[in-house]
């Protein structure tokens, strides 16, 4: 799927990814590879549109970071959902069910 498509969802993506992370987080490349896993690698975040999104919800104050290590022990921001997160990723999936609705009932006339 195209970057095109993705980005409309990509919030959505990053905050379910992390509502079903590990409690303590999950450093940004970890998200990408379990949105390309759980998706049966049909969806690729890149880099260049994934960073700026986890910088947009944490100023949003939809996830929280901070400094780790990672299993190779290098230094990684982890992330984490916090409590208005959690209550973003609701408004999130209604909208992307409405959506999906709407454009499922074009595409059947």
């Amino acid at each position: 799927m195209g970057n095109d498509t993705l980005q409309g969802a990509l919030a959505l993506l990053v905050l379910k990814s992390l509502s079903r992370g590990p409690q303590a987080g999950m450093h940004g490349f970890g998200i990408a590879e379990h949105i390309q896993q759980v998706s049966q690698e049909h969806l690729r975040v890149e880099e260049g549109s994934l960073y700026p999104a986890l910088h947009r919800m944490e100023q949003a104050g939809w996830i929280a970071a901070e400094w780790g290590l990672t299993e190779n022990r290098r230094r990684a921001r982890y992330y984490r959902l916090t409590a208005i997160g959690r209550k973003q990723l609701a408004r999130e999936e209604k909208t992307w069910r409405h959506v999906t609705a709407a454009v499922a009932g074009v595409l059947e006339v």
